[in-house]
């Protein structure tokens, strides 16, 4: 594996996702979490599949942009909808599975499912995800 060009950390603390902290090691990110209500619990914080989901779609709508930038393809506006979804596991643990929805305008359908495409390629969190978790992928051109 290549030198790492960044390295995030972040600590939980007290009762991780049942109202414990989270907090990134510069303290940019100090939040208290919850089970969400749907999951049985009180909800009223984040948790950690909502974290997930805003820097998937965030990494994602990053590497979209690279995409588009590197084809010299000009798009209007740009939006990324990232959904991950738990489940319960026969065996009684959890599993996780995500679908990503693009939005786009300024291309026709034809190149925004080619952007799409070449975003998911290089992505982290998607080439983290690939292969270990069910993930869905679709690009609307509003």
């Amino acid at each position: 594996m290549s030198k790492p060009l960044y390295l995030g950390i972040a600590t939980s603390t007290g009762d991780g996702r049942a109202g414990g902290q989270a907090r990134s090691d510069d303290g940019l990110l100090d939040i208290t979490l919850a089970i969400p209500k749907e999951m049985g619990g009180p909800g009223g914080a984040t948790n950690p599949e909502q974290l997930f989901a805003a820097g998937w779609a965030s990494c994602f709508h990053s590497a979209l942009k690279a995409v588009a930038a590197q084809r010299k393809t000009r798009v209007a506006d740009s939006a990324v909808v990232a959904e991950v979804q738990v489940h319960a596991t026969p065996e009684g643990g959890f599993s996780l599975s995500a679908a990503l929805h693009v939005e786009l305008s300024g291309v026709d359908q034809a190149t925004a499912d080619e952007l799409v495409e070449a975003a998911h390629a290089i992505c982290p969190y998607s080439n983290a995800t690939r292969g270990n978790i069910p993930v869905t992928v679709d690009a609307t051109v509003a």
